[in-house]
């Protein structure tokens, strides 16, 4: 007699290209970005990297960058393919951390990035020198619905981590307000698509009246 066994069904391959992300332009063109499946680690889409890096071309060339709540490290490692002199990528994942620090040893971009395992409050809560900084680019795309932006912009501006005239990308849920910006910060250019609301500021002279102890 012959039983009828059901197969035991195994789990199915993410489908390509679900974990990672493609290098738009420059030096590593084309090239995939691959990230680990975490939860709330979603990488800034094609579509909207696409205009920032439009709205940053003349600006990327020979910069330094800092990358918080960096992820997969999509915008670094975008700057870097570009000509960035350097990046700093600030995540908090152990997971995505390494995974993040292997991908650039893969993209032979080790030499001018740096990956620091950590919060974005409690770097930016450390001395600036420490980690190269003042920047001339800060990406801020951090995770949605906890109002991360608003306390993120007071540290960043508290230490002086982006020079005079350097410029920062904020990033949130459509659904959610820019938060309240520094006066010496300028609002250069706001868009949405799909769920994403993206914002580019430049920061401007900071007022005599504001200036922090170095």
């Amino acid at each position: 007699m012959m039983l009828s066994v059901t197969p035991t069904k195994l789990p199915q391959p993410a489908s390509a290209g679900r974990n990672s992300v493609r290098i738009i332009a420059g030096a590593w063109r084309g090239r995939r970005v691959n990230f680990p499946d975490l939860p709330g680690l979603r990488p800034t889409p094609d579509r909207v990297r696409e205009t920032l890096f439009n709205w940053l071309q003349l600006a990327i060339a020979e910069c330094r960058c800092l990358d918080l709540f960096a992820g997969s490290g999509a915008l670094g490692i975008e700057a870097l393919s570009r000509g960035a002199s350097g990046a700093v990528f600030v995540e908090s994942s152990q997971v995505a951390a390494r995974g993040l620090s292997a991908e650039l040893a893969r993209l032979g971009g080790t030499a001018k990035s740096r990956v620091v395992e950590m919060g974005a409050t409690r770097f930016l809560r450390a001395p600036r020198e420490t980690y190269g900084g003042p920047f001339d680019v800060v990406f801020m795309d951090p995770p949605y619905h906890q109002n991360a932006l608003a306390d993120t912009i007071l540290l960043l501006d508290g230490g002086n981590w982006v020079k005079t005239g350097g410029l920062v990308y904020l990033e949130n849920e459509k659904a959610a307000a820019i938060p309240g910006l520094p006066s010496h910060w300028e609002l250069l250019k706001s868009k949405s698509a799909g769920e994403v609301r993206y914002h580019l500021v430049r920061v401007n002279a900071r007022p005599a009246t504001l200036q922090t102890a170095t």
